[in-house]
């Protein structure tokens, strides 16, 4: 896998998808591999003709361990120095949860560089519980605390997945054993990308000057940003298109991907149709 190299961070990526299809930038959440992209996402945007790029963010396990701590500007030029690799000027961009709060920002202050944008699990901000946990993962950290894996795979699964998923015992065991696989020293990484959302604070005042096309998804049975949180992006960003999706936790790309496949990918064609509208207008 190649490796970007960019302002103080070395990041690996992969590009799929038709050389010249519309290129597409997709974020990561919170100390996840972009590779999770590729289960469900990249193969649906690569066969609508879009040309995808993902990639592993500052934080995550085998990139630079961040021991200075990283800062949402960090993030956001990251995403810009990715575009900028791919050498059309501009792209769409696809965040969750984390990575929807880096799409935002990079949409308010560099639109030049977003076409379009999608946020998953959108926020623009966190409530008291969602800080309360965020702040005791970071003190964990801090602590040497090491839970068991699997009793660690159990607490992901509830928090991040939804009733309708874990109901069936042969798919939440499935969960399970991914999760506590997928479980990973907790390190300065993790912990730097936790501090960013920690210290964002609230920014819908600031997502109301957003004139990026956007699409805000919100997961219904969303512990991690309640949907509520999403819904409060789109009401602030001028023409921002809301969608809520049933039966999905904070891992909705996961547990419904063809609805999250089908909002992208018809957000993105009519974003695309706008614009080839507006510059045949224009030519004429």
């Amino acid at each position: 896998m190649p490796t970007a190299e960019l302002p103080g961070a070395a990041l690996p990526y992969e590009i799929t998808g038709p050389p010249d299809g519309e290129p597409l930038v997709m974020v990561m959440g919170t100390g996840a591999s972009g590779r999770a992209w590729h289960l469900h996402q990249v193969p649906a945007l690569a066969a609508a003709g879009f040309r995808t790029i993902t990639f592993d963010a500052r934080g995550v396990a085998g990139t630079a361990p961040c021991p200075d701590g990283i800062t949402i500007e960090d993030l956001v030029g990251d995403v810009a120095g990715l575009i900028g690799l791919l050498g059309t000027g501009s792209a769409h961009v696809v965040g969750t949860s984390l990575g929807a709060r880096v799409t935002q920002e990079l949409a308010l202050t560099r639109p030049e560089l977003v076409r379009s944008a999608v946020a998953l699990a959108a926020h623009a901000r966190l409530d008291p519980v969602q800080r309360a946990h965020t702040e005791g993962e970071i003190a964990l950290i801090d602590a040497g605390v090491e839970l068991p894996a699997r009793y660690r795979a159990a607490v992901e699964a509830v928090l991040n997945l939804a009733p309708a998923t874990l109901a069936d015992a042969r798919t939440a065991n499935d969960w399970l054993d991914v999760l506590e696989f997928a479980a990973g020293r907790a390190g300065p990484g993790l912990r730097a990308q936790l501090a960013v959302s920690e210290t964002l604070g609230d920014r819908r005042d600031a997502y109301r000057d957003i004139r990026v096309p956007l699409l805000v998804v919100g997961f219904a049975q969303d512990r991690v940003i309640p949907p509520a949180l999403s819904r409060e992006v789109a009401d602030v960003v001028p023409g921002a298109v809301h969608a809520e999706i049933a039966d999905a936790g904070h891992y909705g790309y996961l547990e419904q991907p063809e609805q999250v496949n089908r909002l992208i990918v018809d957000f993105l064609l009519s974003n695309r149709r706008r614009v080839q509208c507006a510059s045949s207008r224009s030519d004429t």
